[in-house]
């Protein structure tokens, strides 16, 4: 792979969002190319920004984790 792993963040917690950006960004070898606040959001994000990785919370209150990364 070339250039570094695009990361896409997904919790529903905005501080929690800010807080791995911030950390994310930091390494020079991810990038981290998009945000979501909850499950329902991520296929369209998904599809946006085509990550290479989600880091996904797993307890959200309308769409889970769990069910979203069922969805893609």
């Amino acid at each position: 792979m070339t250039g570094p792993v695009r990361v896409l963040i997904v919790d529903d917690d905005a501080l929690v969002r800010a807080g791995l950006t911030m950390i994310l960004s930091g390494a020079e070898d991810i990038a981290v190319v998009g945000e979501a606040a909850d499950g329902s959001e991520v296929p369209a994000a998904v599809a946006a920004h085509r990550p290479d990785v989600v880091l996904m919370d797993i307890r959200m209150p309308r769409v889970d984790g769990l069910t979203a990364t069922e969805s893609l």
